[in-house]
């Protein structure tokens, strides 16, 4: 799904989990502007396929845990300074990002990523095409040869395809489909791509025992079934 390199500054900030009664509180990281993934509710809180799973993984790994919003563009820099200890966020796993923080599991497989467009007849190898900053799907756009036009948030990708900005957007199929069943002024092209290994949870690379912890709740997940429930549910890509 995303893609982002820090600085080499970034690396040497490190934070520790926040203190609440006496007990550590592992803060969980999210954009909030991604549904199905994650999205703020009418309620003004995080909701979505990832608040399930999240909150899921802290009960099984018996941690206390607490959601904070944080745009995608700063995401990974504010998990390595502190800020939060986890980025639940739609971030596909790459070998990029690995070389920046650790990830968990993968908790979904790849979602295919697919094309938005005002209309069918797009010349997508020559065209415009936008994704957001910092993405997998914004790293494929100019690897390919089209022209890439790159926004700070999803929605900005979509009303870009509308505004005749742009001949069509490149996102996960997850989010576009919705928006393309709902809206009469786009449709979702046939053509797909498959990038991305799978999204997984961001941790710093020195916290190893929270990873540990993380995973064990993500396998025991996987093993009675419950994510790929959540999975159907929200309809975020193959099952496990």
């Amino acid at each position: 799904m995303k893609n982002l390199i820090l600085s080499t500054a970034a690396l040497a900030l490190l934070g520790s989990m926040a203190m609440a009664d006496g007990h550590a509180v592992v803060r969980l990281g999210t954009e909030g502007a991604y549904p199905p993934y994650n999205f703020i509710n009418d309620a003004g809180e995080v909701d979505g396929f990832e608040r399930q799973v999240g909150d899921e993984i802290c009960a099984r790994a018996e941690l206390t845990c607490e959601w904070v919003t944080n745009e995608w563009d700063s995401i990974i820099p504010n998990l390595v300074s502190g800020n939060y200890d986890v980025i639940i966020a739609g971030m596909s796993i790459t070998d990029e990002r690995d070389e920046v923080i650790d990830f968990s599991e993968a908790y979904t497989q790849p979602d295919p990523s697919a094309y938005l467009a005002a209309s069918t007849d797009v010349d997508l190898a020559n065209g415009v095409i936008a994704a957001q900053t910092g993405t997998i799907q914004a790293a494929f756009v100019a690897a390919s040869g089209a022209t890439l036009l790159e926004f700070a948030t999803p929605d900005e990708t979509v009303a870009a395809v509308k505004a005749g900005e742009v001949d069509a957007v490149l996102a996960d199929k997850s989010f576009l489909a919705p928006i393309a069943e709902a809206d009469g002024e786009v449709v979702l092209l046939e053509q797909e791509e498959l990038i991305g290994g799978g999204v997984g949870l961001g941790v710093r690379e020195s916290d190893g025992e929270l990873r540990e912890k993380l995973n064990a709740a993500i396998v025991s997940m996987k093993e009675d079934g419950s994510l790929n429930a959540l999975i159907a549910e929200w309809g975020v890509g193959a099952q496990f």
